[in-house]
């Protein structure tokens, strides 16, 4: 099982930018997916997080701003930033809750292998 980010990229502040992650390998089911965010010299935090159902929930400063939303027939989340500020420059790493295909129903944490947003004044 593994997870691949796409979509970042360079934008004016007040711009828009749209990430996505895609799971993919043996998978039995997905839980929750998230999208984290990391700066250099900085420990990574949360941004926002949605469950299977579609319910969702975000970083303060993300509020009104970002949307998360996932496919679940395609076993990818999407994270929409909206009015993009010099401050969200990251590299934004997506999580998941995954239960692989196996002999015993186990679910673990995944990460993605982050992409590089950057947000230019």
């Amino acid at each position: 099982v593994q997870l691949q980010a796409s979509g970042g990229g360079l934008v004016q502040a007040g711009g828009s930018l749209s990430v996505s992650c895609a799971a993919s390998g043996s998978i039995f089911v997905i839980n929750d997916m998230g999208w984290y965010r990391q700066v250099p010299g900085k420990e990574r935090e949360f941004v926002a997080r949605i469950t299977r159902d579609g319910g969702s929930n975000y970083k303060d400063s993300a509020k009104g701003r970002f949307t998360i939303s996932r496919d679940n027939a395609k076993n990818t989340v999407y994270l929409q930033m909206d009015s993009l500020k010099p401050e969200d420059t990251a590299v934004y790493y997506c999580n998941a809750d995954i239960v692989p295909l196996g002999p015993v129903v186990r679910g673990r944490n995944y990460w993605g292998q982050g992409t590089l947003v950057t947000v230019s004044r």
